[in-house]
């Protein structure tokens, strides 16, 4: 063999290992954009258009008519999101217009969400029942999210490691991850009871197989399509990234800003997000003003990744924090989109014949890394602690709630869809029957006390019950149990486990017996996140750190 052929074959070997390498960093270093590739492929994103809802009659009809209800979730809210509860950044981001209506009508201050996490909560406020009642225990991943967390935390040393479940072929498709046809949801009741049903936002309970809003009860629907408040880039938009943080990577790599509407193919909306889903609100109020109305308003803010409209965030330069600035500014919009559907009641007179409750699906996020936010209750979502479960929750009805008001005694999502439907006048299903009670007694203070004595909550290995003042929490990873007195210790700062071991027990059973009479989950957990109570995503762990894995 000729030296010139040698140098020849050694030459092309080595062009093919740069090749092999160059071709082994790309797919490295791109492979988390492959996902939301496909998606644009399989479902590309039109142009924004108009969204033309259904108008009702021309004038209203004669005598008194049902009160019009509207339900706003807000998604990831942390208690210490308000300036009634304190406010983000020291109170310096006022939100007067979701503390106006706090103060219009009566404060839920033992309310808590049905689950840490978004999707199971949103089960409950449908439904009036439990998650895990439904099935509906574990909640939905876009595709391909569990594969792009695990590419961008391999080989990670310095926390935590996510769990992840290899064999994934048990489980079904995004969109077919729904809630069950047989059960019956407010919007269902609300429409047989003569009421034109609207949903705008988020709704994360499925797509297919009748679990898609129309097919759950809506007349319309603005759904989220995506997950992001605005494309990537935007001129009028600030964004902050947090690489520190795998879901994050996620939605920067997979989201796009991406609507519905009645079922449509998926198209932009017309500006940021917030703002959009309170404009076409607004104009929902405006087309339904003759006739009685249930609106789901279930906006994505202030749910990760961080993005505010400028004007929001520029409004904030007292804030030093970057990202701390951005969610401050995410509030606000939200904030501004409640005061714009309070003014639209009124601009189309029929505030006073309207009850709003607000809530938001569960406490705020640890992986946006900013700590606080659900001060002064330790935890955050995806735990059961009070930072992952107690909730903001007002309900205001002009003329029968008092203003000012407070209801102390324990609730939970379960109870809106039952309380909701009667007061709109609407029968309760017979089967399934709910797990929640009717609240209106308790909120225009004709009746006192706890209107539950027992609530539960499970996402599979980790479980929680508070039984007359008490609450446990129990976990497989770490193997641990805690046990507070919220009476005395509504922080849960205390751990009396090793104390009360006959009342451990007996709430262990309480646990057991309820286990019991629930559904299988729909769909397998198919990974666990570490979550530290105490600190959030990005501050240094160590082993004294209390934290707890949460299963989906």
């Amino acid at each position: 063999m000729s030296s010139g052929l040698v140098r020849g074959l050694l030459i092309a070997a080595g062009a093919l290992v740069v090749l092999g390498v160059s071709a082994f960093w790309a797919f490295d270093r791109y492979f988390i954009y492959l996902p939301g590739l496909v998606q644009d492929i399989r479902n590309p994103i039109g142009p924004s258009r108009d969204v033309d809802w259904q108008a009702g009659p021309a004038e209203a009809p004669a005598g008194e008519q049902p009160p019009n209800i509207i339900l706003i979730v807000a998604d990831d809210l942390g208690w210490n999101d308000l300036t009634l509860h304190g406010g983000v950044a020291g109170g310096s981001v006022p939100t007067p217009n979701i503390d106006r209506l706090a103060r219009s009508g009566v404060q839920l201050t033992n309310a808590y969400a049905a689950s840490g996490t978004c999707a199971p909560s949103r089960a409950a406020l449908m439904t009036g029942r439990y998650p895990t009642r439904t099935g509906f225990e574990f909640t939905p991943t876009p595709p391909g999210m569990t594969q792009v967390v695990r590419h961008v935390e391999r080989g990670r040393a310095d926390r935590r490691p996510f769990l992840m479940r290899d064999a994934q072929g048990d489980m079904p498709a995004f969109a077919d991850m729904g809630l069950p046809t047989e059960e019956v949801t407010l919007a269902e009741m609300l429409s047989d009871a003569g009421y034109h049903t609207v949903h705008v936002g988020k709704w994360h309970l499925g797509n297919t197989n009748g679990s898609d809003p129309l097919s759950q009860g809506f007349d319309e629907s603005l759904e989220l399509a995506g997950l992001l408040y605005a494309p990537a880039g935007s001129p009028g938009v600030v964004e902050a990234r947090q690489d520190f943080d795998p879901i994050d990577q996620v939605y920067w790599a997979i989201g796009r800003a991406a609507v519905t509407h009645n079922n449509s193919a998926r198209f932009e909306p017309d500006g940021y997000l917030t703002d959009y889903f309170t404009r076409e609100a607004v104009e929902v109020i405006g087309a339904n003003r003759n006739r009685p109305f249930f609106l789901y308003l279930a906006h994505w803010a202030p749910h990760s990744p961080l993005q505010a409209d400028r004007a929001d965030y520029d409004a904030l330069a007292h804030i030093e924090d970057h990202p701390l600035r951005v969610y401050g500014a995410m509030i606000r919009s939200l904030d501004r989109g409640i005061g714009a559907v309070l003014d639209a009641l009124e601009d189309n007179g029929i505030a006073d014949n309207t009850i709003i409750v607000f809530t938001s699906d569960n406490g705020g996020a640890h992986y946006i890394g900013l700590p606080g936010i659900n001060a002064p209750y330790r935890g955050w979502k995806a735990t059961f602690f009070g930072g992952g479960i107690r909730v903001p929750t007002f309900v205001s009805w002009p003329g029968v709630i008092e203003p000012g008001t407070q209801m102390t005694g324990l609730s939970q999502h379960i109870d809106i869809a039952p309380t909701l439907a009667a007061i709109g006048g609407a029968s309760l299903p017979a089967e399934p029957p709910m797990d929640g009670r009717d609240l209106t007694a308790f909120l225009t203070g004709e009746a006192s006390g706890d209107p539950h004595e027992t609530l539960f909550w499970r996402s599979g290995h980790y479980q929680a019950v508070i039984h007359q003042g008490w609450k446990l929490q129990v976990a497989q990873r770490p193997d641990r149990v805690w046990l507070f007195d919220l009476a005395n210790d509504p922080e849960e700062r205390r751990d009396l486990s090793a104390e009360e071991l006959e009342r451990v027990a007996d709430l262990l059973a309480l646990l057991e017996a309820h286990n019991a009479t629930l559904a299988e989950p729909l769909w397998p957990s198919i990974a666990e996140m570490p979550v530290g109570i105490d600190q959030p995503l990005g501050e240094e762990e160590s082993e004294e750190d209390e934290y707890v894995y949460w299963p989906n």
